[in-house]
């Protein structure tokens, strides 16, 4: 490939067909990125997509039984969609084929796009997610890449009417919007390259999601079951010894609380001392008011339901933490770990209040029943559980790394539209 970026006008023959990119003084460009067989080939054309692009209305069902799909955000695919409310017998659904490209008006500046895959082929939807055949001249592959580029989907969703939150692209306006093409040989090299990446990504997040769930059933196994005293698997030296005793939280961690001082984003000084809120470090300040191996557990935040990250987190040295987060000391370090995995592997529904603003508040959190086996057995559960979350880890880096690889791929593979000439 070639690193060289440049930016020239070249004149072509002039035509009005869809597919032929020999426009007379459209504007041009060229990647700072090509394929080294392409490193001579013209620059890149802008054209409107409407050239490309036709919007498909095929006749479907009303919607009280229509096999409707919808998008996911942020280039997530496309898939079918289960209503949990059958819809309306007065609203009219279209046929969707399998090939087309297909994205939702109200959350275009959310980047949900889509090319409909085979099996959802005949599935429909309403005119808010438009679906278009493709023209010959446009790779359905490279379109996706392009499209779910922030220089298109925010520059030119910016311009359409209505409020941020509510603001729709029609077909129409989006048929108008310019798209910089290289020849049909380049665009199948650049979707073959990026379509491998995102091979490897599926892979690798396949590989992350198996490792999650081994790990979520071998906590159900090497914990107790609610209303049981002895887990399903021990490990061999402890097959033969006693049930374990559940005590409350309260009772095995001292509950520092009472030391916690919140400090207002505008009183903080800025330091190298890391400032934890109910989610981990929220900020960095002068000052500390802990210094020592702690648990932290989240006093409220929607992540007490949701479970997106981890509630209880492990802080040391020198720390500072405000009033969303619980703070509690333990006698060794393994209890405290056994705790931690323990707690992140558990609901708390029963002990969570408030519904609009979820909160483990202290009473609560000192009732939760914590299973209690001998230090050796704790250790050994935590070592274990340890090692797997440090596997996971890893492999979560390796993803993100793909995803940067990517990011950084399209970047130089498409131009940018400051690049463009008129």
């Amino acid at each position: 490939m070639s690193n060289k970026a440049k930016t020239t006008k070249v004149a072509g023959a002039s035509s009005s067909k869809a597919g032929q990119l020999g426009e007379q003084d459209a504007p041009t460009t060229v990647p700072k990125l090509r394929f080294p067989e392409f490193r001579d080939a013209v620059g890149w054309k802008e054209r409107p997509l409407g050239d490309f692009l036709s919007e498909s209305r095929l006749p479907g069902s009303k919607g009280n039984v229509a096999k409707k799909i919808t998008v996911k955000l942020w280039g997530n695919g496309v898939f079918e969609k289960n209503d949990a409310i059958q819809g309306s017998i007065n609203t009219q659904y279209f046929r969707r084929k399998s090939g087309q490209f297909i994205y939702s008006k109200l959350d275009f500046l959310n980047q949900a796009f889509g090319i409909i895959p085979p099996s959802l082929d005949n599935f429909e939807s309403t005119v808010d997610l438009p679906c278009f055949d493709f023209a010959e001249g446009l790779n359905s592959i490279f379109l996706l890449e392009y499209v779910k580029r922030r220089d298109f989907y925010e520059r030119l969703g910016e311009t359409a009417d209505g409020s941020r939150k509510a603001r729709r692209i029609h077909a129409e306006t989006f048929l108008s919007f310019p798209i910089a093409l290289p020849s049909q040989p380049e665009q199948q090299k650049i979707a073959e390259c990026l379509s491998s990446v995102d091979e490897l990504m599926a892979a690798q997040a396949r590989k992350l999601d198996a490792l999650k769930t081994h790990k979520k059933g071998l906590m159900q196994q090497l914990f107790p079951r609610e209303g049981e005293t002895q887990p399903r698997l021990r490990f061999p030296e402890f097959q033969n010894a006693p049930a374990w005793e559940v005590k409350p939280l309260g009772r095995v961690a001292e509950n520092l609380d009472n030391r916690r001082v919140p400090i207002t984003s505008s009183d903080r000084r800025a330091g190298e001392v890391p400032y934890y809120g109910a989610s981990g470090i929220v900020d960095y300040v002068e000052g500390f008011i802990f210094d020592e191996d702690l648990l932290c557990v989240s006093e409220d935040g929607a992540n007490l339901v949701a479970r997106n990250y981890p509630i209880a987190f492990p802080i040391s040295g020198k720390t500072w933490v405000n009033n969303h987060a619980h703070v509690l000391r333990f006698e060794n370090a393994c209890t405290q770990k056994f705790v931690e995995v323990y707690l992140n592997s558990i609901k708390l529904d029963d002990f969570i209040t408030g519904m609009a603003q979820p909160k483990l508040n202290k009473a609560m959190l000192d009732r939760i029943p914590i299973p209690h086996p001998r230090v050796p057995e704790q250790q050994l559960i935590a070592d274990c559980l340890s090692s797997l979350d440090t596997l996971i880890t890893a492999e979560t880096q390796k993803l993100k790394a793909l995803k940067t690889h990517k990011k950084g791929l399209m970047q130089r593979l498409f131009p940018s539209p400051e690049a463009v000439e008129a």
